[in-house]
């Protein structure tokens, strides 16, 4: 009987003790976001407080002081290669993103200052500091939120939003020179390389204006491996009529669009429909 009121006492108190740990939702959530620009990561962690019947810009945030962008810990941004904030470099890293709100434009600010809110600011750490303008949006945003948008293979706009008050910022990466590097490693080992190697290369030469005869060298031993592959034959047409050979470009299409049928792909058959019509009268 000792033994099993002792084993309940335990249980009673475990119990409690589980109990006594409360999680309820805090005033600003967390948010985290993680998106790929090009070939680099980007990471922001922040907190989302809400407008909540406030007044916040030139009410809640000061005009003229620094804010942490957020509420509770600073807002950190962080990326795995060097980026471009609106033509200022900032190298690989973790860092802090602080703004000093105005009613027209606001300075942005990213510090290696990472801490709890603007109190862990020194101004000391800044590693780029610079002016964007504000523009108001037609509704009101309950939360604020940092957003990546319109993305290209070597930019993005972070936006930050909060109640009827917006502000982007203009990020660049050097996407280029990385798959350059990679094509030129590659390249010092052709018999390792597979259909799909061959096939990324050209279409990168072909999206990025590059040797369009190097292209077309590569686009073809892409189609030599894998004679059923109808993008890639497509890609070949796509660069004949960029170099000006549309009757090519009409026989290449042409052997697409048979294999797109095989394989029963009703978007390269429009594709290749329509390419062979458009070239039809470039000849």
């Amino acid at each position: 009987m000792r033994s099993f009121i002792h084993g309940s006492l335990i249980l009673l108190i475990a119990v409690s003790a589980a109990f006594a740990k409360l999680n309820t939702p805090r005033p600003s959530p967390l948010g985290k976001i993680s998106q790929v620009v090009g070939l680099t990561e980007v990471k922001i962690v922040y907190s989302r407080p809400g407008v909540k019947g406030r007044k916040i810009f030139g009410g809640l945030v000061p005009y003229g002081e620094v804010w942490r962008t957020g509420a509770n810990e600073s807002t950190t941004i962080e990326f795995d290669d060097p980026v471009w904030f609106e033509g200022n470099k900032v190298e690989a890293g973790k860092y802090a993103l602080f703004t000093i709100p105005n009613e027209k434009e606001w300075t942005i600010i990213i510090s290696k200052d990472i801490g709890w809110g603007k109190n862990g600011y020194t101004g000391k750490n800044d590693v780029a500091s610079f002016n964007v303008k504000t523009e108001s949006l037609p509704h009101s945003i309950e939360r604020f939120t940092i957003e990546i948008m319109d993305m290209t293979n070597d930019s993005a706009n972070l936006l930050l939003m909060w109640e009827k008050t917006s502000v982007s910022v203009g990020l660049k990466v050097d996407t280029d020179s990385k798959v350059m590097t990679q094509i030129e490693a590659i390249s010092k080992n052709p018999k390792a390389m597979k259909a799909g190697t061959w096939y990324r290369m050209a279409a990168y030469y072909f999206d990025t204006n590059r040797d369009l005869n190097k292209a077309l060298e590569w686009v073809n031993k892409a189609c030599s491996m894998n004679n059923e592959a109808y993008w890639m034959t497509r890609l070949k047409s796509r660069i004949q009529a960029k170099m000006g050979d549309y009757k090519g470009a009409i026989e290449t299409a042409g052997i697409s669009l048979k294999q797109a049928e095989k394989a029963e792909s009703k978007e390269y058959v429009k594709f290749n429909r329509e390419a062979i019509a458009e070239w039809q009268n470039m000849k």
